[in-house]
């Protein structure tokens, strides 16, 4: 028998998993007819909105990572969705990156960012911690406008898409797509995982009761730096992808309005849970593409959904769902 010890949980917090529990039929099922219904998408829509859908997707679960589950609200996730859309988009197009590099560079720098933003913001808590956050996000926006190499208010244009390890060309959208899809599915997965293992009942049990985590010998200021690095290296991850799929990095990814979108996308599809980011998102994205001949007035429609969507669906939409099936979703 080992004889290495493991960190006791919180009161209140879910029981940490042994190894050996596996994912819940449920939950096995929802993802592969998830699978399939992406896997025939493209030949339904128009494959770049499906594409846009996704990435936004993966964007929202990131963020519900470091608010859902990590209990810590930022107002300032753009900067490593836009800054990995940046690095991204410049490592194609000058250094002739092939597309799964570029990405990767793009995810890195998120996470560089992420390290360095998060060990600052975690010294606050609460508004005070999301009015940190904010603030580097406008630091991290001017630099964009600033800098030389991002173009200013022109972004980075004609990003090269290029051949995916060096083998497949990735101009044709369908190709793009299905390593979009690749992308974005295996980082959900990977988000699912992160959730349901040892650390992310722990997560659960900070979230629940910091101080009693805290009474229970959990380094909880190292916990909270690492769910902010994960969670901005996914968003970045998902702001790499979406300059491939563009094939432009521009303002908009980094801009204050991007950081608020993707706290109503979490909140519209549930904050806490695993599938309702990304229904939201698609909720979100949607909305936008279909209602543009509104101009301006899509936010207010934004606006008055978000509110009737609070009202009715106070735990968000799958929250809602998950409480009636009284199963965790």
């Amino acid at each position: 028998m080992s004889s290495e010890k493991t960190d006791p949980p919180a009161a209140g917090a879910a029981p940490i998993l042994p190894p050996s529990t596996g994912m819940p039929t449920l939950h096995k099922a929802i993802f592969l007819v998830l699978l399939l219904f992406l896997a025939g998408l493209p030949f339904m829509v128009y494959p770049v909105f499906a594409m846009k859908v996704m990435c936004f997707a993966l964007f929202a679960a990131a963020f519900n990572l470091l608010l859902g589950f990590g209990g810590l609200l930022s107002f300032g996730h753009a900067p490593y969705f836009g800054g990995a859309s940046y690095i991204a988009a410049h490592a194609a197009k000058e250094w002739g990156f092939t597309p799964e590099l570029s990405v990767l560079c793009g995810t890195a720098a998120a996470a560089v960012l992420g390290l360095i933003i998060g060990a600052l913001s975690i010294r606050r808590q609460g508004i005070y911690f999301a009015m940190v956050t904010l603030a580097f996000a406008q630091m991290v926006y001017f630099f964009a406008l600033q800098a030389p190499f991002t173009g200013g208010e022109d972004g980075i244009q004609s990003v090269p898409r290029g051949d995916l390890f060096g083998l497949i060309p990735l101009e044709n959208n369908i190709a793009l797509y299905f390593f979009v899809l690749a992308v974005t599915f295996g980082g959900i997965l990977f988000l699912y995982r992160i959730v349901h293992s040892p650390f992310g009942q722990v997560l659960k049990a900070i979230r629940e009761n910091e101080p009693r985590a805290i009474s229970l010998g959990y380094n909880v200021n190292r916990y909270k730096l690492l769910v902010f690095v994960l969670s901005a290296t996914f968003a970045g991850l998902a702001g790499a992808t979406k300059s491939q799929v563009f094939q432009l990095a521009s303002l908009t990814d980094a801009h204050w309005m991007m950081s608020g979108e993707v706290v109503l996308m979490t909140l519209l599809g549930g904050m806490g849970t695993i599938f309702g980011p990304p229904v939201g998102a698609a909720l979100i994205v949607t909305m936008q593409n279909y209602l543009a001949t509104f101009g301006a007035w899509v936010t207010v429609i934004q606006g008055v959904i978000f509110v009737i969507g609070v009202l009715l669906f106070r735990e968000g939409i799958v929250g809602v769902i998950s409480r009636w099936l009284k199963r965790p979703l």
